[in-house]
């Protein structure tokens, strides 16, 4: 039976692909859901798999456009390898599929190329033996890979990490977070209070919004030039008041283009969001408790 492999859409306004790479060779044998082509769109990079088990024939080319729903290329399915009978011999030899070439009709493996394979069995040699294995990497990996290397090459990337308190985060979502999920039927997270702590750390360090672009420093209205990672939320003890109590304590870090920020404006920064957590009601509430429900839209 031969099946048709279609191209897929990836979206109602695009009409054609191109097709970036075939990840298999015409006339291997492929396995259902196995990889075979990827396809890019101008929005969108796609992988296709193939459908049944068979050997496959090409017919997309690679560097040329495609239409979507046009025939990317056929799988027979009548055309098996290895046999059955092969197939049972390798799983009970453990011998790698990849390394054994078949003598039958079509490159198919037969029993005989099976078993004189490894006629010894009393020596493994595949114990002495550190395999390997070759997979193409995908289309939107390459891109990736491109772009990071691109990017380190450009900028002088660094990150510097801090501490903080939760506590007192934890009480204002503790008594408020009822209230505020009736009032906007959503929880009341974490990002609402960092999101408004940057604002005053960008206030204070605008350069942490800034980027270079050849001789000049562009400031902006929006967060580029660093990224501030919060991470996981552990109970920790911690001195206060010379006594140690247990906290919420999360690790913060801030990664930034070390051309246009120093490290005194990136510790100034992260130390501004660190107060403005530790302390919400001082630095984020006007220091003053009743204006919570004012900032939090209640």
């Amino acid at each position: 039976m031969i099946i048709k492999v279609k191209t897929p859409s990836p979206g109602e306004s695009i009409t054609e692909l191109e097709v970036t790479s075939w990840l298999v060779k015409d006339g291997d044998y492929v396995s259902k859901n196995q990889l075979i082509a990827e396809l890019d769109s101008d929005k969108a990079t796609l992988e296709v798999s193939a459908e049944e088990n068979g050997i496959i024939t090409l017919i997309g080319k690679k560097g040329k456009k495609i239409k979507v729903g046009d025939i990317l290329c056929t799988i027979d399915t009548s055309k098996n390898w290895p046999s059955p009978a092969s197939k049972k011999i390798l799983k009970e030899k453990n011998i790698p599929i990849e390394s054994i070439k078949g003598t039958g009709k079509n490159g198919r493996i037969t029993k005989k190329d099976c078993i004189d394979t490894n006629t010894n069995d009393d020596i493994n040699y595949h114990s002495f033996i550190r395999s390997t294995r070759v997979t193409p990497l995908s289309s939107l990996r390459r891109k990736l890979s491109e772009r990071l290397v691109s990017v380190k090459n450009k900028t002088a990337m660094l990150t510097t990490f801090n501490e903080v308190n939760m506590q007192e985060v934890f009480l204002i979502r503790k008594k408020y977070k009822s209230i505020f999920k009736e009032k906007h039927g959503v929880n009341l997270g974490f990002m609402s209070f960092f999101t408004i702590s940057c604002i005053r750390g960008i206030h204070i360090y605008p350069d942490i919004n800034a980027i270079i672009n050849g001789e000049q420093k562009i400031n902006f209205e929006y967060c580029d030039s660093a990224i501030l990672g919060m991470h996981k939320i552990v109970e920790r003890p911690v001195v206060i008041n010379k006594s140690i109590e247990i906290r919420p304590i999360m690790y913060l870090s801030l990664s930034y283009d070390h051309r246009i920020i120093d490290g005194k404006e990136a510790v100034g920064f992260l130390v501004s969001v660190k107060e403005s957590i530790e302390n919400p009601i001082k630095f984020l509430m006007g220091k003053n408790e009743k204006n919570i429900p004012k900032i939090l839209e209640l």
